[in-house]
């Protein structure tokens, strides 16, 4: 480091000597020729016999350049005519072609003065119009002069550049020293081997851990980006030097990573993968960034609710099949046999009737499954959960499980906005529309505050109490992921009866259908389904 600042400050000493001395002599190099070629062009004799000889090398306009290029000390004294054509040229094999520079300057009437590079390499050049009696332009004359004038001042300079040379080797000794001492302070006397070994043992532990690592400078892009951070964000190492907006574009997890949301174990929702981020500013200004993988957890911590789910459908059917088997033996012990067998009769055919009104409905096994044993839960928490009139779904769906996931999510924030309610109800619909499934979830519960129909998809937002596995705030912010990763979208707006009605609507949903597809349907059917009168899961008339 002493010798590079020594010798930059020598070079710019150098520089400062040299550079006015430089331009100086190039100046007077360029007036010397434009002064040759006014000359030259004043010659009579040379516009005569541009105008009437032709361009060779023993011509009259080749002696006449050649006589006063000798005379003058020139490199090269170049007659054009109109065409850009030389008549003459030190090297006389150019005679006759076009000139290698732009003469347009001085065809046009002006004079010209320009360091340029030409066939004969680089030359201080003087460019004039070549005008006939009558002052009309005929052609130019261009003149240059070889210059070496740098180097041969420098040798003059010598003493005085010593002098200077002196002064900034002692300044670079200064500096050299001052920042000796601040490199000392800054990395706590550790010695440059000892610097490479904990740089080295850092890039091991930073791509060796489990958890991304983010780094960012003041201005928010991106310093350091370990190979766990790159597979979590889904980025490359090109990314790092870009900001966060320009590889990540908007979004939660850009507002955690930059500051814009704080707080400590920030949930954030990036493609498929459910992150935990913490971040912690830095002296510089910058800030380091730490995410979690929960995908994993979250994934078990919803199969535990789907288990709990069941359970509490389980226990719900247990129950009633408890006080029904009560009822059939109080209707055994009075002797009402008959009594006793309709009893029977009428709950076979009401679970029966049940299952067969939701799979006439909804074809997909899958689905059809979930809304049962919603409907058994619902009726346990005494809500009311119906399917809408007109819906229809054939069993041809692409990914019946991110379906099954977005019914299954918004059935239940239905449930739980709709219970304790008068009347408690939930309505869901399902309809295909060509390839586009759109699906309709309402409840008559309290509803969505208008100025919160898009918060409540942000991840992390919730009006639930903390379950015992994590946090909440996902399953909205995984239904939009799980909708726009099919190009569709989901949109929430109030109910008539004062809750909210929740709509998914997702584009090539359905695989294409065949002409030989069982589940093709008469136009009639969609309208029996339309004119008929809603009725709930449990097949009660509403």
């Amino acid at each position: 480091m002493q010798l590079a600042i020594a010798t930059g400050v020598t070079v710019l000493a150098t520089g400062l000597f040299l550079a006015p001395l430089s331009a100086q002599l190039d100046d007077q190099a360029m007036r010397r020729a434009l002064a040759i070629a006014q000359s030259t062009a004043a010659q009579p004799q040379i516009t005569e016999s541009l105008l009437s000889t032709a361009p060779a090398p023993t011509g009259p306009v080749q002696t006449a350049a050649e006589r006063i290029r000798r005379a003058t000390g020139a490199e090269y004294i170049v007659v054009m005519d109109r065409r850009g054509v030389r008549w003459s040229h030190t090297d006389t094999d150019q005679i006759g072609k076009v000139v290698s520079t732009d003469p347009s300057d001085a065809l046009a009437g002006r004079n010209v003065m320009e360091i340029d590079s030409g066939t004969l390499g680089r030359s201080a050049r003087g460019k004039v119009p070549l005008r006939d009696g009558t002052d009309h332009i005929v052609g130019a004359v261009s003149v240059g002069i070889a210059y070496d004038s740098v180097r041969a001042r420098l040798l003059a300079a010598i003493p005085g550049l010593f002098a200077y040379a002196g002064g900034a080797l002692a300044v670079g000794a200064l500096a050299a020293h001052l920042i000796s001492r601040r490199l000392q302070r800054q990395t706590h006397d550790l010695a440059f081997s000892d610097i490479s070994a904990l740089l080295t043992e850092r890039e091991a532990m930073l791509h060796g851990i489990r958890e991304g690592v983010v780094a960012l400078d003041r201005t928010g892009r991106i310093r350091l980006l370990n190979d766990e951070a790159q597979r979590l964000l889904g980025l490359g190492p090109d990314a790092a030097g870009r900001t966060l907006d320009a590889v990540l574009g908007e979004g939660r997890t850009v507002d955690v990573l930059t500051g814009r949301v704080v707080g400590d174990d920030l949930l954030t929702v990036q493609g498929t993968r459910v992150l935990l981020a913490n971040r912690m500013p830095t002296e510089d200004g910058g800030a380091v960034a730490t995410l979690r993988d929960r995908t994993e957890l979250e994934h078990l911590g919803r199969e535990l609710d789907s288990t709990r789910g069941l359970i509490d459908a389980l226990r719900a059917q247990d129950h009633e099949h408890a006080n029904r088997m009560h009822t059939l033996l109080g209707l055994l012990e009075l002797d009402m046999h008959e009594d006793a067998m309709e009893y029977v009769t009428e709950v076979v055919g009401v679970h029966r009737a049940t299952a067969e009104q939701v799979t006439e409905k909804v074809h997909d096994p899958l689905l059809a499954a979930l809304l049962v044993g919603k409907a058994t839960v619902a009726a346990e928490r005494g809500v009311a959960l119906r399917m809408a009139p007109g819906t229809l779904l054939p069993d041809r769906l692409v990914d019946p499980r991110g379906l099954v996931t977005v019914v299954g999510n918004l059935v239940d924030n239905a449930l739980d906005a709709a219970a304790g309610a008068d009347g408690a109800l939930i309505e869901v619909g399902l309809r295909a529309e060509g390839r586009t499934v759109v699906l309709r979830v309402r409840d008559n519960g309290p509803g969505v505050p208008p100025g919160q129909h898009e918060s409540i998809f942000t991840e992390g937002w919730s009006t639930k109490e903390l379950p015992a596995h994590g946090k909440r705030g996902l399953g909205l912010a995984l239904v939009r992921r799980l909708a726009e990763r099919q190009g569709g979208r989901v949109t929430v707006d109030g109910a008539a009866d004062g809750g909210a009605e929740f709509t998914v609507v997702l584009p090539e949903a359905l695989v294409v259908q065949s002409m030989t597809d069982p589940d093709m349907t008469d136009p009639g059917m969609t309208e029996r389904e339309m004119t008929e009168p809603k009725t709930d899961i449990a097949g009660e008339a509403q």
